[in-house]
């Protein structure tokens, strides 16, 4: 039975431009023939694409990627899980740094401040959204190479959102974005983490990879937002959670809008109260940060109407 190979092993396997080629090669035949799924490439195809001396050497690089970056079966060469996501990293060149893309405005306030004087630039080699009153960070998260090339502007930050928004939808679902890993999650007093109390939140949701070791921490009416009751909540009111910005709900959080508290100690239970308008969604969330119940809640005047 073979080993496992070591991450020493397996890095080492790329060292070679002739098996960097054979993945390059796998994978453009693969676009070429418009192929979903599993594209194979027989040993034959393979020799006439790669520059090789003979077939004795390139069966022998292959030998060597079968089982890490490539399997074999009855139609030839085909990409496992990690040949599959290297080869994509190394086509997309997003192993190189991000260009810069200047100072960007975008809408939203400053948790720290409050000021809506935000703007977007790349910070080493993170997405970064900055406030030009008092020089602090209102948000940043990961950007890749590929992404900054592709897109420009507005349409930059559109895509930051959209990738902001398909993480946030893993996580709340207990799995890691990154690797697919098992997230745990707990709820955290906001004086713990490094924020501290210079911004409006009592709680945050901190998320850990047991496998990746990724972490993420967002104050928690941000984590209870991402819930479908929430999404569908802010939407018939005009508010699209999923295309909307951290730092665009930051003004939730200064005027009061978003908030949370803990309404119970034994066991612990978390409320995270979202108002929008004359109504209020109230959501419980565990020590976990997982939503357990919902209800709406229709606000009323001082006579006891409602508003």
């Amino acid at each position: 039975m073979e080993t496992e190979r070591t991450a020493d092993d397996v890095f080492g396997l790329l060292s070679d431009e002739i098996r960097l080629d054979i993945l390059r090669t796998v994978a453009l035949a693969q676009h070429e023939e418009r192929r979903t799924g599993v594209a194979a490439l027989s040993f034959s195809d393979i020799y006439d694409r790669v520059e090789v001396d003979n077939t004795s050497k390139l069966s022998y690089h292959l030998g060597e990627l079968t089982g890490t970056f490539l399997r074999k079966h009855e139609d030839g060469y085909a990409f496992t899980h990690a040949g599959e996501q290297l080869v994509r990293f190394i086509l997309s060149k997003n192993y190189q740094s991000p260009s810069d893309v200047g100072e960007i405005e975008v809408d939203g306030d400053c948790l720290f401040c409050g000021e809506s004087a935000l703007q977007a630039t790349i910070e080493e080699q993170y997405f970064m959204v900055r406030c030009a009153a008092c020089e602090r960070p209102a948000f940043s998260y990961r950007v890749r190479p590929a992404q900054v090339r592709a897109h420009t502007g507005t349409d930059l930050i559109d895509a930051v959102i959209w990738e902001q928004a398909g993480d946030l939808l893993k996580t709340r679902q207990g799995v890691c974005p990154d690797c697919a890993g098992r997230l745990e999650t707990e709820v955290v007093d906001a004086e713990d983490e490094p924020v501290g109390s210079a911004v409006p939140v009592a709680f945050a949701a901190v998320s850990e990879c047991q496998q990746c070791l990724r972490q993420l921490g967002l104050p928690l009416p941000y984590a209870a937002a991402y819930h479908p009751e929430s999404i569908a909540f802010h939407w018939r009111r005009g508010v699209d959670i999923l295309g909307t910005g951290f730092w665009e709900f930051h003004r939730y959080l200064n005027d009061g809008q978003w908030s949370s508290e803990r309404a119970e100690t034994d066991p612990v239970e978390y409320r995270v109260e979202l108002r929008r308008e004359t109504t209020s969604l109230r959501l419980y969330l565990d020590a976990n940060a997982l939503v357990t119940r919902t209800e709406r809640v229709q606000r009323r005047d001082q006579r006891g109407r409602r508003s």
